[in-house]
């Protein structure tokens, strides 16, 4: 796994690995791609696919145990895509989901005003140089090339910032001249389309932009046929549409993503204690998965950050290759109050109230959201499992080197690439190999071996190429275990187990095998 030691993974080399072992694709790539919009492959998809599952198991199959002891109550939701507009009036999103939009009437890009940083002379005199959040190092460039001046010299603010007699004089990212920018603009994030068969007012729907209201919807549904009681919650996995203004970072921020999301219904008194228990489940449950902590943190939002509803948001954090060394979200846990029910409440015209049957007390409850894109846990497991070192060559015990970025191998060493997956998530979890592919009892009894373990496992058999090599593949999808079946396999009716992270080889009784892979973790 990284740590602040190591040097941070550059984002164009774990897309280039992404798009070379089938993990992602550009979306429409045939066809020159499609901007905020993603392909998983057949890595990938079970990549995203075990992280669902994992989310899902231990959110709604199997809770957490809450602050009693007890296992919490938490049932699952998979609501449509395309729901009555009336729902996003209700919770705001028709008047109020919109990011302040610039473009460059120069290049034809756009930008979300907000990710311009503007840097502006102290003095107020001369230019202004623009360059998108995570990217002042061009502006900084351009300062010195072009005004020849010190970067520290100017302050930086957002483009929101800046007064409308200044907009002429700032260079934007693409331009090659000042006063191509174009005033902010408020821009509405969701995704228009029509039901029916005429494309009129009347018909128009929108593909939403969030999971969370199909479940606020629903609540009364729930709590009128799963006998629950508070507190409890509602979860759902699903895909989501938001169109981003600019799309960047890879999948970090897409126009077409996947949510996992839960709502947690309780009592307005103890919400705070349940807002600081989910803040601290949801960051341990990432670390859970084996991320380093290193990389992870709490920030909770400042008081301007705050929706005029909520009372605490919290964001866990990861140290992203391209954030580095600074953070990145990843999932965000909001102390939302009772704002959502109480407007379908209003809007509707349906009571969203929780009847206490042993208190006789009548309360709309509180909520506490914990919110993760899958796709951008995706994102974060490819970050933290991507790894590239010198490893020497035979069986020689000589130490296994980072290979920093550019250096030269060593002699007596070659470089891996490898994905330290955990286990549980890895896309592939076994390989099963013959020793030599020209050899029919070694291929039958491999094959055979590979039927077993698949119905229990994600397995691949592989054949082709020295062992080395092939160990080497598995290494760079992230196979924890290698199986290869030998000579001995005939006559003693063992399997060699080699380990991914350590390399190092065990031999064990085929019968034995299976009850083994279990003790490791998967």
């Amino acid at each position: 796994m990284q740590t602040d030691s190591l040097s941070p993974i550059p984002l164009e080399t774990l897309t280039a690995l992404c798009k070379r072992r089938g993990f992602i694709f550009q979306s429409s790539e045939i066809y020159g791609g499609l901007n905020g919009f993603w392909d998983f492959g057949p890595l990938g998809v079970e990549l995203k696919n075990n992280l669902r599952d994992a989310w899902w198991r231990d959110m709604v199959r199997s809770p957490p145990l809450g602050p009693d002891g007890e296992a919490l109550d938490i049932v699952g939701l998979d609501s449509a895509i395309i729901q009555n507009p009336a729902v996003w009036a209700a919770s705001g999103h028709l008047g109020g989901f919109n990011d302040p939009m610039a473009d460059c009437r120069e290049s034809k890009a756009r930008y979300r005003a907000d990710h311009l940083m503007v840097y502006r002379p102290k003095n107020g005199q001369g230019t202004r140089f623009a360059a998108l959040t995570g990217e002042e190092a061009r502006a900084e460039k351009r300062i010195k090339k072009v005004a020849k001046a010190d970067p520290a010299d100017y302050e930086v603010v957002e483009y929101t910032q800046i007064a409308e007699e200044e907009i002429p004089m700032v260079w934007g990212p693409d331009a090659s001249e000042p006063g191509t920018l174009t005033p902010p603009r408020e821009f509405n994030l969701m995704f228009k389309t029509f039901i029916g068969a005429t494309s009129g007012e009347d018909n128009v729907a929108y593909l939403r932009p969030e999971t969370a209201q199909g479940i606020f919807i629903n609540y009364k549904n729930v709590l009128d046929t799963m006998r629950v009681k508070l507190p409890f919650g509602i979860a759902q996995v699903g895909k989501s549409f938001r169109n981003e203004v600019t799309p960047r970072n890879f999948i970090f921020r897409s126009r077409e993503f996947e949510q996992m999301e839960m709502e947690w219904f309780c009592h307005p008194e103890e919400a705070t204690k349940w807002y600081e228990y989910w803040v601290k489940t949801r960051l341990d449950w990432w670390a859970s998965l084996g991320i380093d902590l290193n990389n992870l943190r709490r920030r909770e939002h400042g008081s301007d950050e705050l929706a005029f509803y909520s009372t605490a948001c919290a964001d866990v954090e990861y140290k992203y290759g391209f954030t580095h060394p600074d953070y990145g979200e990843l999932e965000g846990i909001a102390h939302r109050g009772n704002h959502d029910l109480t407007q379908h409440t209003k809007h509707s015209g349906t009571k969203m109230e929780y009847h206490d049957p042993q208190t006789n007390e009548k309360v709309i409850p509180h909520v506490i959201e914990p919110a993760s894109g899958l796709t951008r846990g995706v994102l974060v497991l490819l970050n933290e499992a991507f790894a590239e070192e010198f490893v020497p060559k035979g069986d020689s015990d000589a130490e296994v080197l980072q290979a920093a970025p550019g250096a030269p191998t060593p002699d007596g060493y070659e470089k891996r690439s490898v994905m330290r997956f955990s286990p549980r998530l890895a896309p592939v979890q076994v390989a099963v190999f013959p020793l030599l592919k020209n050899r029919p009892e070694l291929v039958n009894k491999a094959r055979d071996l590979h039927n077993e373990l698949r119905g229990n496992w994600s397995c691949f058999y592989d054949q082709t190429g020295a062992i080395g090599r092939r160990y080497r593949r598995q290494d760079e999808i992230g196979t924890p275990f290698c199986v290869t079946v030998d000579f001995d396999s005939l006559e003693q009716d063992t399997v060699t187990v080699r380990e991914r992270d350590s390399m190092k080889q065990v031999t064990l009784k085929q019968d034995e095998l299976s009850s083994w892979l279990r003790e490791q973790g998967i």
